[in-house]
């Protein structure tokens, strides 16, 4: 292994802003919040303690926009599984592992991006309430528009689009957060075992025939075992 300043040189074209964020995120990753002072965080990013203040104006503000990566990452993997096929089923399940691998990429960002933790390691960031109208609302239009499109092709009978999003939020939401604090460890396959055929009976439920559902599941996670 190199020294510490080798391991965090900065990538081509990034600015100290953009290291400093990505810095954070790598430190939330492999340390935890504790680990999240300005000291830390430069010496990861081989810059000042000074750069913080002056790119940022405080921990608590560099944390709101690490928080604002997140949800630009989630943003971005919900944007792809939108992509994943024409059939906005395959696209919602396909948004379901995209989330889930999201929030296992790095849990303690997605617990700090959604107030899970009522640590004091958090009190930098906002409420959960505030991050959402800055950053969530993106990563939520791309469900919100698939949504619309299942409603369009007339596999479910429920008639309003929000409805849809968010109960499917709350499906997955749930399952991940389930998921990330050890509680399906007995299942082999959380996934196989418990979210596919639970967003399956969710479909069902909303109307859908449940052999459209199931090949949707199917097809989503076959792309995702592509990717």
């Amino acid at each position: 292994m190199g020294s510490a300043q080798e391991q965090h040189e900065p990538e081509r074209g990034e600015s100290v802003r953009e290291r400093l964020i990505r810095s954070t995120v790598t430190l939330l990753a492999e340390s935890g919040p504790e680990q999240l002072k300005v000291r830390t965080i430069t010496d990861a990013a081989g810059v000042s303690t000074i750069a913080v203040y002056h790119h940022f104006g405080g921990l608590k503000e560099l944390l709101q926009d690490v928080v604002a990566h997140g949800y630009s990452e989630l943003a971005a993997a919900m944007t792809a599984a939108a992509q994943a096929d024409p059939d906005p089923g395959v696209q919602l399940f396909a948004m379901a592992l995209s989330t889930r691998s999201v929030a296992q990429s790095n849990a303690h960002l997605y617990d700090m991006m959604f107030g899970l933790s009522t640590r004091g390691t958090y009190r930098y960031v906002e409420s959960p309430v505030q991050n959402t109208a800055r950053g969530f609302a993106i990563a939520y239009a791309a469900l919100a528009d698939a949504c619309g499109r299942l409603l369009q092709s007339g596999r479910v009978s429920v008639i309003d689009s929000d409805q849809i999003a968010a109960e499917l939020w709350s499906v997955v939401h749930g399952f991940v957060t389930l998921e990330m604090a050890g509680h399906f460890d007995h299942f082999a396959d959380p996934v196989s075992m418990v979210l596919r055929p639970m967003a399956v009976n969710h479909f069902v439920g909303m109307g859908d025939e449940r052999a459209k559902a199931e090949s949707s599941a199917d097809r989503a996670m076959l792309w995702w075992s592509q990717q």
